[in-house]
């Protein structure tokens, strides 16, 4: 780094040219899980379940006869909400995925807004793999990064295999140290 006439360190900040930027098309994107897509329409299952029991029960409850419409609507509500639950995972889980470069890590989403955001591995602070009842009966974890200056986790990654989550949580930890040893 180039130094002024009293030896103190000057910034510099030269320009890059756009041919130059690495692109996002040009990285082997990584698909979720597969039985991603299974786990989320079990989920909307076990949640339609619930609805259905709970309008059942209501549906014993004494009403008068013009507010038992709301019980066609609820029914109506519960089968949209069911049928799109069981479709939407395979429409969008196929969108998402997420791919390793040598200094950051990237992930896209979206069906129609799609997003693509970028982690710089020397931003990193901290990595978690999360898993709930049901993501371990699909052998399935999210991974979770915290960046410095994030309040809360700046990405998370649902739907992949649980051994590889593991695996990609030392990879980013050891990646995050090494830059963090370097600076």
């Amino acid at each position: 780094m180039p130094s002024d006439c009293q030896g103190h360190r000057v910034f510099e900040n030269p320009e890059i040219s756009l041919d130059e930027l690495p692109s996002a098309d040009d990285v082997e994107w990584r698909s979720l899980a597969a039985r991603y897509v299974r786990r989320l329409q079990v989920q909307s299952l076990i949640t339609a379940t619930v609805a259905v029991i709970g309008v059942v029960v209501l549906q014993a409850a004494p009403l008068p006869i013009t507010q038992r419409w709301l019980f066609g609507l609820a029914w109506l509500l519960i089968g949209i909400n069911g049928v799109s639950g069981l479709l939407w995972p395979l429409v969008s889980v196929p969108h998402k995925g997420y791919a390793i470069r040598d200094k950051d890590i990237l992930y896209r989403s979206g069906v129609f807004w799609r997003t693509v955001t970028a982690v710089p591995f020397n931003r990193v602070q901290h990595v978690e793999t999360s898993s709930t009842p049901l993501d371990r009966y699909f052998r399935l974890a999210a991974l979770q990064l915290f960046t410095a200056g994030g309040s809360g986790g700046d990405l998370k990654i649902y739907g992949v295999p649980a051994d590889v989550a593991e695996s990609l949580r030392l990879f980013i930890l050891e990646k995050a140290g090494a830059s963090i040893e370097r600076s």
